[in-house]
C-alpha cells in the first residue's frame, strides 16, 4: 500500500501548512533550555497518516489540553481510517484470518496501559487508556482484553473490508502446503506512534497497530510493549518506534532512545545509536526496516531509520510538515 492515502482526503495546504518533504535535520531545534517556550506545544507522529492524526491532536494541544488527551485523540484518527492496512480494524489479518490489534499509551507520570491481540474493538488505544486508569494492571491481551473492553462499554465491530478478506484468501491458498515466514517490508509495519509535549511542558505518547500482516496467531510485536514501541520519561523525553517489532523488542528500543537522551545525547543522536545497535545485532538486514522518533523536554526532535523511506509528521503552532527521516542505508 502506498503511503499516500492522506492526500486523498482533500485537505488543503492552507489548512496543513507547507507539506514539502524535508530532511529531519531541518527540524531539529537548538539544544538549549531557551528553546522550550518556542516550541511547546508540539506533536510528532510516524508516517504520512500522522499528518491527519496530528491535526486532531493539535485541537487538544492548542486549547492548552494535556498531551495524554492529545495523543489518544490523534491516533484514534488513524484507527478509524479504513484505507490504512496496518492500523485499526481495516488492517491485514493474521494467518487464520483474524484482524487483531495492539496498542499502548503512557503519560507524564509513567502511568501506562496496553492491549495485545485484541479483536473486534475499533479503538484499542482507548481500551489501553481505560486499563491504565481503572485497573492495577498495565496490559491485557486476547479474550481477556476484549471482555474488559465490552465490560466498559466498548462496542464489538467487524472489519468491514471485503478486499482485505479476499487478499487473505489468496495468500492462504498460496501458502496452504508450507510454512512461510511473512514477508518483512515497510508495508507490514506502518504503525502509528505519536508523542507530544503540551503547553505545561508535560509529555505523553501513544502507539497502535494491527501488526504484521499474516503473522502467526498470537504474535505480538513492539507496539503494545512499554519500553519497546513507546516510552515516556517526563524528566527527559519520549520516543516511539516503527518497523519490525521483534528487532525493536530485542533492544528495548524506545526506552533505549530515552535513556541515551538522559546520558546527554540529542534526540537525533539517540535515535541513530539505537538504530546502530539493531544493525549490529543482525547479520542479514534484508528488508529489516526500523525507525525511531524522539522528542525531548526542550522540544528538540530526532528521527532515524535503518533504510530510507521512513517519514514522520510534525505539528506545532507555526508548522505542519511531513519530514523524511535520515537513515543508515538505501534499500
Amino acid at each position: 500500500m502506498k503511503r499516500r492515502s492522506f492526500f486523498k482526503l482533500g485537505l488543503s495546504a492552507t489548512v496543513l501548512g507547507v507539506l514539502r518533504p524535508v530532511k529531519a535535520a531541518e527540524v531539529i531545534l537548538d539544544n538549549s533550555l531557551d528553546s522550550i517556550d518556542l516550541v511547546k506545544p508540539i506533536v510528532l507522529s510516524t508516517w504520512e497518516h500522522g499528518l491527519e492524526a496530528n491535526e486532531n491532536a493539535w485541537k487538544v494541544l492548542a486549547a492548552d489540553g494535556p498531551a495524554l488527551d492529545a495523543v489518544e485523540q490523534g491516533v484514534r484518527t488513524t484507527e478509524s481510517d479504513m484505507s490504512i492496512r496496518s492500523v485499526g480494524i481495516g488492517g491485514r489479518p493474521d494467518r487464520d484470518g483474524h484482524v487483531t490489534l495492539d496498542a499502548c499509551i503512557m503519560d507524564q507520570n509513567s502511568k501506562c496501559g496496553a492491549v495485545g491481540y485484541l479483536e473486534g474493538i475499533k479503538h484499542p488505544i482507548s481500551v489501553a487508556r481505560t486499563i491504565m486508569e481503572n485497573t492495577p494492571h498495565v496490559m491485557l491481551v486476547g479474550q481477556g482484553a476484549k471482555d474488559f473492553a465490552l465490560g466498559y462499554g466498548f462496542k464489538h465491530v467487524k472489519s468491514p473490508l471485503k478486499e482485505v478478506k479476499s487478499e487473505w484468501k489468496v495468500w492462504k491458498k498460496e501458502n496452504k502446503d508450507k510454512f512461510e515466514k511473512p514477508e518483512i517490508n515497510h508495508e507490514n509495519h506502518d504503525t502509528i506512534g505519536m508523542i507530544a509535549l503540551d503547553s505545561k511542558g508535560n509529555l505523553s505518547g501513544a502507539c497502535t497497530t494491527s501488526g504484521w500482516g499474516y503473522k502467526l496467531p498470537g504474535r505480538i510485536g513492539d507496539s503494545p510493549i512499554i519500553g519497546a514501541g513507546l516510552f515516556v520519561d517526563n524528566e527527559i523525553g519520549a520516543a516511539t518506534a516503527t518497523g519490525l517489532g521483534e528487532a525493536i523488542i530485542r533492544i528495548a528500543g524506545s526506552h533505549t532512545v530515552v535513556e541515551l537522551m538522559r546520558q546527554g545525547r540529542t534526540p537525533q543522536q539517540a535515535c541513530e545509536e539505537a538504530v546502530q545497535r539493531i544493525i549490529d545485532k543482525h547479520d542479514n538486514m534484508e528488508g529489516l526496516q526500523v525507525g525511531f522518533l524522539a522528542l525531548d523536554k526542550k522540544g528538540n526532535v530526532g528521527a532515524y531509520s535503518v533504510f530510507n523511506g521512513f517519514n514522520f509528521a510534525v505539528k506545532s503552532k507555526d508548522r505542519s510538515e511531513l519530514i523524511d527521516a535520515s537513515f543508515d542505508r538505501n534499500w
